[in-house]
């Protein structure tokens, strides 16, 4: 039987089954729902809204470092129970060591302001003693401050940040990618005087405490002095590195999405200068979407081996991209944001070859608040998942583990929905004579370390919560039994 969840009157949530009409009321300490994924570990986060989270293997410890949005108009600063104060949304630091019992180290505040306005959403981690010329000692931060800048912190301590430098006058800080072996970042900025919302600043931070700028970038139209329409803006990028050679950008949250392919070494050393045809030159190609769909997340997966092309004379391995798009609005407001698979081995002519997204009857999703829809995925390129396995953040239907060695038939094999707290913040949408507020799990973000362990945070103050795979998945994953 399949529960699904739906806030009615007060903190009384109803039950429902897909195979049977009777209702059973349920408290807000219902269990969370699962299949073939389990509750390792909980922390609160301080209930802050919660974005990237990143984990990061630092010397005989595992510490993970969570960014957050702004705050609410409710609680605009919440209070930092392990300094009595209130502080805005920052950036939560802490040990997973021991993911049964995770270890709160520090609240690092960051910029005042709500929603997207404030905090310190996105938050990348490099090892001094990968970086070309970083401090071998020093374990470096990256992460946005609210909208405004980008800073780069020493958490060689996790307990005790150190800010090291800052890259401020910008707006509309966000998604941002940085390679550890060279140094380079891709971060996404607002700079003042470009004609898009957000862009790419390309900067070499092999020495954190000296960054060097090489280039802004984004499509042409985009740049100073340009005119005419003005294309979707940037949303992220990921880069496969030198030996990779690609860097792969999604512009796009929930409309309008486009996939670019661009050689990264064009990009760091052709004509920097941001006119059109510059703009143009390190592009290989890209695949516009659907005017329903962006693109949040543009994931390679380079040299795929497919089974059911084992035989087959050509075409064995294909290049693929996952792009995952942002869900937006409440309660179904908008087309469905779902996950495509692209086939990018011919590289100037991609082509969407599957799709993949939760059914909505299969939990009243649109009925329960909140966003229902993806958002992001997991990150990590470790071999203990990469290829093999991909973890989609689907809002109110929580996290969804997917089967992706065939990406031509990506496959559903567990899910994890966190059970509602106290902490657990409305959503709201307008109707006649005022707005319609339901309480709703909104998990935000994925993300998993070399370990197997898997990590989502909510957007609606719930926390951190800690999974592993069991089963099934787990044997798909080709993880050892636990």
């Amino acid at each position: 039987m399949f529960r699904c969840i739906s806030l009615a009157a007060g903190l009384v949530l109803f039950a429902c089954s897909t195979t049977a009409q009777a209702q059973q009321k349920q408290t807000i300490g219902a269990p969370p729902e699962a299949s073939n994924m389990k509750l390792v570990g909980t922390n609160d986060l301080q209930a802050r809204s919660a974005y990237q989270p990143t984990i990061h293997h630092q010397g005989d410890r595992w510490i993970a470092y969570i960014g957050h949005h702004g705050g609410t108009d409710d609680v605009p600063a919440p209070v930092n129970p392990m300094t009595g104060q209130a502080e805005p949304n920052g950036t939560s630091i802490v040990d997973v060591t021991d993911p049964a019992r995770p270890k709160y180290l520090r609240h690092l505040p960051g910029q005042e302001g709500k929603y997207e306005s404030g905090g310190a959403q996105m938050v990348r981690v490099c090892d001094g003693k990968s970086l070309p010329k970083g401090d071998p000692n020093a374990v470096y931060m990256l992460r946005t401050f609210g909208s405004e800048a980008h800073e780069i912190w020493n958490v060689a301590d996790p307990a005790n940040p150190v800010l090291v430098t800052r890259i401020g006058g910008l707006k509309d800080t966000h998604k941002s990618w940085w390679e550890c072996d060279t140094g380079i970042a891709f971060l996404v900025s607002g700079a003042p005087d470009w004609r898009t919302r957000r862009m790419t600043q390309v900067y070499d931070l092999s020495d954190p405490a000296h960054p060097q700028k090489i280039r802004d970038f984004g499509l042409p139209g985009q740049e100073p002095g340009s005119t005419g329409a003005v294309p979707t803006e940037l949303h992220g990028p990921i880069s496969t590195g030198p030996d990779g050679n690609r860097v792969f950008f999604g512009y796009g949250t929930n409309k309008g999405g486009i996939l670019q392919i661009v050689d990264r070494d064009k990009l760091l050393n052709g004509p920097k200068e941001p006119t059109p045809d510059n703009l143009r030159y390190p592009e290989i190609s890209r695949m516009p979407m659907s005017a329903f769909n962006g693109a949040h997340t543009t994931f390679p997966m380079l040299d795929m081996p497919v089974a059911e092309f084992a035989e087959d004379k050509d075409g064995k391995t294909r290049d693929i991209v996952m792009i995952v798009d942002e869900a937006i609005l409440n309660e179904c407001g908008e087309a469905r944001q779902m996950v495509w698979f692209a086939d990018v081995t011919t590289e100037t002519r991609p082509m969407m070859i599957s799709s993949y997204t939760v059914p909505e009857a299969g939990g009243q999703f649109c009925q329960r608040g909140g966003r229902f829809g993806s958002h992001s995925s997991n990150e990590s390129m470790a071999p203990v998942y990469y290829k093999k396995m991909a973890f989609i953040a689907f809002f109110n239907a929580g996290v969804r583990a997917l089967d992706i060695r065939d990406p031509y038939h990506p496959k559903e094999v567990g899910y994890f929905i966190p059970a509602i707290t106290q902490a657990t913040d409305k959503r709201c949408i307008p109707v006649e004579g005022g707005e319609r507020c339901k309480v709703a799990i909104q998990t935000n973000n994925v993300e998993t370390d070399d370990r197997g362990y898997i990590y989502i945070v909510d957007r609606a103050n719930t926390g951190l919560h800690i999974l592993e795979l069991t089963g099934p998945a787990r044997a798909a994953a080709g993880l050892p039994r636990n």
